[in-house]
């Protein structure tokens, strides 16, 4: 009871930019926050706003991206992860289409976008939180009419070889194109894929190379590419990801690649990080308060 009064008290102060909030009662603060957000089974009805950061934050006034349209399909269904900002499910549906017109695919199949109410997910995802990224299969649709229970059994395909140092046999110069697409958005502030893909991309890109820079290595990421927008205009509770470094990042790509093939010694007096635990609801952004409705 004493938890439910905390939150309905929360909730009808406001959470607004600016305001200095009491504590969180403790019973309120220690929850873990996947736990509440993954309950949720649909969005609340606020305006839509991003909230926080992509790894630490929600979404209010999500909107579901349909489950199949002239050139996409949303997969693994059963999750309830296909919610979004309305800029991201605007970029997504415009980028399927865009593919489709420039390239042999068809269209896009779309794999994790965000929960309902966004925040921490219940397993996998790190980020994924505020209604900005996106996760899109390297697998090139065969057919956009695939059922519920196909979407469900149907895998992506693996683009890597060499532990991630190079391109496997599944990938083509087509997925090379698709994601040239993807990060000439001006809207995107990276996409994330494995490092043999973008050393690749830097040794066979012409032209306009000016979208290299938002190609960023990162591991795994050779089932799917992971696609982040930048805050939308007027989401003040928004958090960006600092910039890119300057420069097309391919030298740093290609030392990446050489040290997958060649990991040097391991030093000694390395101490690794602790790992980051699970997120409490005292760690999200006070604002994220409000998009929960029960426990």
């Amino acid at each position: 009871m004493r938890l439910a009064l905390t939150l309905a008290a929360l909730a009808l102060a406001g959470c607004v930019p600016g305001t200095a909030y009491p504590p969180l009662d403790t019973t309120v603060s220690t929850q873990e926050a996947r736990l509440l957000f993954g309950a949720e089974p649909g969005p609340d009805p606020s305006p839509a706003e991003a909230i926080g950061f992509y790894s630490n934050g929600c979404l209010a006034g999500a909107q579901e991206l349909p489950e199949t349209g002239p050139t996409w399909q949303a997969m693994r269904l059963s999750r309830n992860r296909n919610w979004g900002h309305p800029v991201l499910l605007d970029y997504l549906t415009g980028l399927s289409a865009e593919v489709a017109r420039q390239t042999s695919w068809n269209g896009l199949y779309i794999g994790d976008l965000q929960q309902p109410r966004g925040g921490p997910m219940l397993t996998g995802h790190v980020s994924h939180q505020s209604g900005l990224d996106a996760d899109i299969w390297m697998l090139p649709p065969g057919r956009l009419d695939l059922t519920r229970a196909e979407r469900e059994s149907l895998s992506s395909i693996s683009t890597r070889s060499q532990r991630g140092a190079a391109v496997g046999e599944n990938w083509t110069p087509e997925h090379m194109e698709v994601i040239r697409l993807a990060a000439s958005d001006p809207r995107v502030a990276r996409i994330f894929v494995f490092t043999g893909a973008k050393v690749w991309m830097c040794d066979n890109a012409t032209g306009d190379r000016d979208w290299l820079r938002r190609i960023r290595p990162a591991n795994g990421h050779h089932y799917h590419f992971h696609v982040r927008l930048s805050c939308p205009a007027g989401d003040r509770n928004c958090v960006d990801q600092d910039p890119p470094p300057p420069g097309d990042g391919c030298d740093e790509a290609r030392a990446r690649a050489a040290a997958i093939l060649n990991p040097p010694p391991p030093d000694p007096d390395f101490v690794p990080a602790p790992p980051r635990g699970q997120l409490t609801l005292g760690d999200l952004p006070r604002q994220c308060v409000n998009l929960l409705t029960e426990f």
